[in-house]
């Protein structure tokens, strides 16, 4: 079964950065882009950011775009989620998720077929 687990999330003062992991088995990134989405508590769940498995092109959300950065180890078969100057409003549940599709990617959760159980971002001083 696909498996996709989070970790690096936590507390961290406006202004600082967090690395995100999502570690996956089962599969390969060669063939399953991958996203990240987050969600704060009362929202819906929005994309944050993703990566193509087919030609490793990325799309990031406008309320990340120069802070946000996605990037892949295919050998680790990991994908990261860089994070700074982070603010407030960034403060949610953040989740990976695989759309076994590949072709390109897309901010939109119906795209996805697996995904990780979420980890808490919390950014305050």
């Amino acid at each position: 079964q696909v498996q996709l687990v989070e970790s690096g999330g936590g507390l961290v003062q406006p202004g600082g950065s967090l690395r995100l992991s999502c570690a996956v088995s089962r599969f390969s990134l060669d063939y399953y882009s991958i996203g990240w989405f987050r969600q704060a508590p009362g929202m819906e769940r929005e994309g944050v950011s993703c990566l193509s498995s087919s030609d490793g092109s990325t799309i990031d959300a406008d309320s990340v775009k120069g802070r946000f950065t996605i990037s892949r180890d295919n050998a680790e078969n990991t994908v990261y989620l860089q994070m700074n100057s982070l603010k407030p409003e960034d403060t949610a549940v953040y989740y990976c998720a695989a759309d076994a599709v590949g072709l390109g990617c897309s901010l939109d959760p119906v795209e996805y077929d697996y995904w990780g159980q979420g980890i808490q971002v919390t950014v305050s001083s």
